[in-house]
């Protein structure tokens, strides 16, 4: 097993700094063979990438997370367990969020992970008109305190609402967003903020679906059919409100200069300029199981240290691109 860069979340919570993201099982990403995945699983894990993120809405994610540990447990005894991190989140239409409604989501949740509880979950919510959010927090934190959860986080929540969550007093260890090269919003107030409360970032997008890879560099703007999953298509989508292919393309061809100087890749150079950001425990790489996997390309992050010309060259492109913060609004709000 390869020694993976942690992070000590909690003090009872070590993760990987470099998360396998399962988003893709949800669909939209090629036709995923669940024998194929549940061994791609595996192959994560005894390599030494041994934290998953996750959804309730996610697809099957969660059954293959609960079938995934009992092959673990029969291959490796039920010791090796200890090692698998799991977070998934709780995602509820907005309405009543009585204990009832929360209780039966979090207990389903456990189930289909073969858990007897979940190390985080990560509560999104859709519409902020609809303050019920705080209810479901409340009751978030009463299944927490009576064990059914070690951790209460957030996902794709604004400064404005964590801010409210503070002064309710809520204990929240994390908050997942949108953190990449391209979209770097959590640098305008949600990163000061998390630091004085505790709160630690887990970033998804970093890779912008892929595009920031050798794959595009000089190449021609693609169609939207060429883009042929839905993390493709979205993530093209906010390059094109960042600043369009051309400055896009002028991005590669300074990440790949910075990468061949270390020896690495132009997603390697990603994934280290976000986690040597403030306030940022780990960055979430999508998995399509059974279908393509990079852990190798993965590790080699571990060892990337970006200097001070490296970073000036990068956030030169921030100052020529347009501001995301003041075209989308703060985190989360693509979303609502």
């Amino acid at each position: 097993m390869t020694q993976i860069e942690q992070y000590q979340l909690t003090p009872d919570l070590n993760i990987c700094r470099i998360l396998n993201g399962m988003w893709q099982v949800a669909g939209g990403h090629g036709h995923i063979d669940i024998n194929a995945a549940i061994e791609d699983m595996i192959s994560y894990h005894e390599f030494g990438f041994t934290t998953w993120d996750l959804a309730d809405i996610y697809g099957p994610a969660e059954e293959y997370i609960g079938k995934f540990r009992h092959r673990i447990e029969i291959l490796r005894g039920e010791k090796e367990l200890e090692k698998i991190i799991a977070f998934t989140k709780f995602v509820p239409n907005p309405g009543p969020m009585m204990r009832p409604i929360v209780e039966r989501a979090i207990n389903r949740s456990i189930s289909k992970m073969n858990v007897t509880k979940l190390d985080l979950v990560q509560f999104h919510w859709w519409d902020y008109d609809d303050s019920n959010y705080i209810e479901a927090l409340h009751q978030l934190t009463r299944l927490r305190d009576e064990g059914k959860i070690r951790h209460v986080g957030l996902t794709n929540f604004d400064t404005e609402r964590m801010e409210i969550m503070a002064d309710n007093g809520f204990k929240l260890v994390t908050n997942q967003i949108q953190y990449s090269i391209i979209d770097q919003r959590p640098d305008v107030k949600m990163a000061s903020f998390c630091k004085k409360h505790g709160i630690s970032l887990l970033t998804y997008g970093t890779l912008c679906g892929g595009l920031l890879s050798e794959k595009y560099l000089g190449k021609t703007e693609p169609t939207r059919a060429e883009l042929n999953t839905l993390s493709l298509q979205k993530y093209k989508n906010m390059i094109n409100v960042w600043g369009g292919w051309d400055l896009f393309q002028k991005l590669l061809a300074t990440l790949s200069e910075i990468a061949k100087k270390h020896h690495v890749s132009i997603a390697n150079v990603a994934v280290r300029y976000i986690l040597d950001k403030p306030q940022v425990a780990g960055v979430i790489v999508g998995t399509r199981l059974g279908l393509s996997e990079h852990k190798n390309d993965n590790a080699r992050v571990l060892d990337l240290r970006l200097d001070n010309d490296d970073i000036q060259r990068i956030d030169e492109f921030s100052r020529k691109s347009h501001d995301l913060f003041l075209t989308i609004g703060d985190c989360g709000s693509e979303y609502r």
